[in-house]
C-alpha cells in the first residue's frame, strides 16, 4: 500500500488537511489540476451523474488510495532549511 501512496503522492494526488469537506478527495483533485476545491467537487458530482452508481465506488477507493498530505514522504523531495545569512 505504501508503494501506491508514494505513486499517487509523486503525481501530486494527495488529500490536503486544509479545505476538506469529507475525506479531502475532491480538494486533492482540485489542487492537483489547479482548480478550486468547490469547482472540483461540482465537476466530480457532474461526472459521477453520467455514470450512475459509480460514486459509491470511486470516492471511497480514491479516499483509500490517496495519502494524506502530512503523511507523505516523496523520495527525492528532501526538505531543507534555507541557509541563514551571517550576522555582521
Amino acid at each position: 500500500m505504501n508503494d501506491i501512496h508514494q505513486s499517487f503522492a509523486g503525481h501530486g494526488l494527495v488529500r490536503p488537511r486544509q479545505g476538506r469537506v469529507l475525506g479531502g478527495v475532491c480538494a486533492g483533485l482540485g489542487q492537483r489540476f489547479g482548480i478550486a476545491p468547490w469547482t472540483a467537487r461540482l465537476l466530480f458530482v457532474l461526472v459521477l451523474m453520467v455514470i450512475p452508481g459509480s460514486q459509491i465506488l470511486i470516492y471511497p477507493i480514491l479516499w483509500i488510495l490517496m495519502p494524506a498530505q502530512d503523511g507523505v514522504v516523496v523520495p527525492g523531495a528532501a526538505h531543507t532549511t534555507p541557509p541563514t545569512s551571517p550576522a555582521g
